[in-house]
């Protein structure tokens, strides 16, 4: 049984880990925190860009305090040689602590369990598997570039309570109130890129970036699905699973209905957020279109529920693909 010190500085370093979603593509978000005596002596997140690693940060704080400290990090220490400097896993074992806690084991078959390996060889104690459901959760756009080839992908639809996404003459603006958009542009703050296609971007000419004090130089790549001229500083991909090409971990797709329909179709949506105003349309633009069900039975046991808040006078549900 997992002692509940251990749980509650793994839980800790999983919230640092946060800090960096959506600004360290390629590399994972890692959260570290280095204890000794019950006293956190170091703690360190991936850096925007990748580097430095959490590791690395949370050493530099800890000095020679790391020597026989016990160290939580939320996937395993990195043991690839870069010309960047010495691996995590390399740097741990140098620092000496008594005993190091990892939350998941990565899957990147240059660590791949070498980390740990390592570790183990130079006499440190180890514990893993820590809280591991919450470490996938909080890495989940690098785990599925790693094991699917992809970034993981979040379909944003803000609908009427009739699953309407604008009125039949096209009018969307509102459809949610502040605090939902509010929201929203934190979801864009977690993200590496955000998607719209071809035909949302030059009937709306959306900005797609992030009006929220302090967080305004948080500003994800922009990206159009379709063909044709996209604005300066967007890139253009032409169809749904070319978002295997682009470089990033998670991308947010926002509008509209075609390119919801899409993604959806192709079973490229891994997460759902619903924001619903409590209107009714009634005729007017649905949010999907045909999604490629053969019979109803087809569209039980794909999603889960996973969260649901109320913001303002509107309401966010949160689905998860099971997989």
């Amino acid at each position: 049984m997992v002692a509940t010190n251990d749980l509650r500085f793994m839980a800790a370093a999983l919230s640092l880990a946060e800090r960096g979603v959506g600004r360290t593509a390629l590399n994972p978000s890692v959260g570290c925190i280095i204890v000794k005596n019950g006293i956190v002596v170091g703690r360190g997140w991936t850096q925007s860009g990748g580097r430095p690693h959490a590791e690395a940060m949370a050493l530099a704080q800890a000095g020679g305090h790391a020597q026989g400290s016990t160290i939580y990090v939320t996937l395993e220490p990195c043991a690839h040689v870069s010309p960047r400097g010495p691996s995590c896993a390399q740097s741990l074992c140098q620092a000496a602590p008594a005993k190091v806690v990892i939350a998941l084991q990565d899957p990147d078959p240059r660590t791949a369990g070498d980390g740990m390996k390592s570790l183990r060889a130079s006499g440190i104690e180890l514990l893993t598997d820590v809280m591991p459901s919450q470490a996938r959760s909080s890495l989940a756009g690098y785990l599925s570039r790693m094991t699917k080839g992809r970034p993981f992908v979040t379909l944003k639809m803000a609908t009427s309570l009739d699953g309407q996404i604008a009125m039949a003459d096209g009018s969307s603006r509102w459809i949610t109130g502040e605090v939902a958009r509010a929201h929203s542009h934190v979801e864009r703050a977690r993200s590496d890129a955000i998607l719209v296609g071809a035909g949302t971007l030059r009937a709306d000419n959306p900005q797609l970036n992030i009006r929220l004090a302090g967080l305004e130089a948080r500003q994800p790549r922009k990206i159009m699905l379709g063909s044709g001229d996209a604005p300066q500083g967007w890139e253009v991909i032409r169809a749904p699973s070319d978002i295997a090409t682009l470089a990033c971990n998670t991308l947010l797709i926002e509008g509209g209905a075609a390119t919801a329909t899409a993604f959806l179709r192709q079973g490229l949506v891994d997460r759902l957020l619903l924001y619903r105003a409590p209107i009714l349309l009634g005729s007017g633009k649905a949010c999907l279109s045909d999604i490629g069900l053969g019979q109803l039975a087809d569209a039980h046991g794909r999603w889960q529920f996973s969260d649901s808040r109320s913001l303002g006078k509107d309401r966010l549900e949160v689905y998860e693909k099971l997989h």
